[in-house]
């Protein structure tokens, strides 16, 4: 496919409404939530007793959501077909005692989450959002999504060496953004954010705070036929994901049960509960088998069935950087979604995974590409492998090739994320 061909624009600017509107994985959720609501799911308590009944369910726990469609006719042992993704990115987050400063300056003391690449966080205008917690056990989204803080870089004039030696930041003493002029003021900034918020500051005895470039997605190019924007590692597969399940979720003769797992927590590690190593997926699909009258064989013979596809961003070849990528395997912007693959299990995919995703995107009309490491680089990885391993579940590692990945702003191809789209929509359906 011509990446000057033309293309239905509408998936790719709702992606970048998507992104706009959430600045931090509790934001992404809630904006999945709502989307798969309009399409008739339904939320789910864990703490509540479930029902066998059909249709779609999806259930909320911090950064993290798993929402799955059951069609009528599924028995208890019917497989899933599951599109895998996360929801947090590497950035900068608040940290517990939030206001400090000095020579005048205000500022707000950070933590670095992630690997995020620090020197586009600097000159760059910056929002906070996240979450607070209320006295009273529940939680309230804010987002001060304007020119709050900045992370000012040092004058060349200080600096002499920056362009010859390369510049070189200390994360706790050239990291902290400032945010006015003054004394240190305690407690300044989450009484801000709780007016911001419309709740007591007095209320607030929690929160989970990170900034954000504010800054709005853009097509890039002469021909818009590329996208700049933050946090498309990995809310590019997140909105993709919804949109595929919402897809599906129309027809009424399914072979498998859909599900999307989009978990927090993978730029570290995904240990926690509510990240792809924790307990949330497997939890989900247990329970949802036994609502259905299911017994533990029943679960094991669907589990035996299932595939998941892990949808992760992926590298694409940079043209300043080419010999940092593997000769043989170029991916390039626009020309489809990306099968990731790596012998020491880096990522997940096998044979018989590589079949599965073909077949998808041949059925879909979806070009496909081919990632693997350079040998001399290290290759990372994402929530593919600790599925397979996690639930013992056939998993395929896929995504969007991308620039400047862990960049508070990256770059993909204008015409990658409905071909995401359309590909797992085609693989949910089996």
């Amino acid at each position: 496919m011509s990446a000057h061909a033309s293309f239905d624009r509408g998936h790719t600017d709702d992606l970048m409404s998507f992104l706009a509107g959430a600045p931090s994985p509790y934001h992404a959720v809630a904006s999945a939530a709502e989307r798969l609501e309009k399409a008739g799911f339904r939320q789910v308590e864990e703490t509540a007793a479930w029902d066998g009944e059909t249709g779609g369910k999806y259930v909320l726990r911090g950064g993290a959501i798993i929402a799955w469609y059951v069609p009528g006719g599924a028995r208890p042992s019917t497989p899933y077909r599951i599109v895998g993704a996360h929801t947090d990115s590497p950035n900068l987050r608040v940290k517990p005692i939030p206001d400090t400063g000095a020579h005048g300056w205000r500022q707000i003391a950070v933590e670095i989450y992630g690997g995020a690449l620090l020197n586009t966080w600097l000159d760059r205008d910056l929002g906070v959002s996240g979450r607070l917690s209320l006295r009273d056990g529940t939680h309230r989204l804010v987002a001060v999504d304007r020119p709050l803080l900045r992370v000012p870089q040092l004058a060349v004039h200080l600096d002499r060496s920056v362009n010859t030696e390369g510049l070189k930041l200390d994360k706790q003493r050239h990291m902290t953004p400032i945010w006015g002029l003054g004394g240190v003021e305690e407690g300044a900034l989450i009484r801000f954010v709780a007016e911001e918020a419309g709740v007591p500051a007095a209320e607030v005895t929690g929160w989970d705070l990170m900034v954000h470039s504010v800054e709005p997605p853009a097509y890039l190019g002469r021909d818009r036929e590329l996208v700049a924007g933050p946090r498309m590692d990995n809310l590019l597969s997140v909105h993709a994901g919804t949109a595929a399940l919402a897809a599906v979720s129309t027809r009424p003769d399914l072979p498998y049960i859909p599900v999307l797992a989009a978990f927090d927590h993978e730029e570290n590690g995904s240990q926690s509960d509510t990240g792809a190593e924790g307990p949330l997926l497997g939890n989900v699909l247990e329970r949802s088998v036994f609502a259905r009258g299911g017994t533990y064989e029943d679960k094991a013979r669907a589990l035996a069935g299932t595939v998941c596809l892990s949808s992760d961003t992926g590298h694409a070849v940079h043209p300043n950087y080419a010999e940092r990528h593997e000769p043989g395997h170029h991916p390039v912007p626009n020309g489809g979604p990306i099968l990731k693959v790596n012998v020491n299990q880096r990522y997940a995919t096998d044979g018989g995974g590589r079949a599965v995703f073909a077949a998808a995107c041949e059925r879909a009309g979806v070009p496909w590409q081919t990632f693997v490491s350079h040998n001399a680089m290290p290759c990372g990885t994402t929530i593919g492998p600790i599925t397979a391993a996690r639930h013992g579940i056939a998993t395929v590692d896929i995504g969007v090739a991308i620039l400047s990945m862990h960049s508070a702003r990256e770059l993909c191809g204008a015409q990658d994320p409905q071909l995401l789209a359309r590909a797992m929509t085609s693989f949910l359906e089996g």
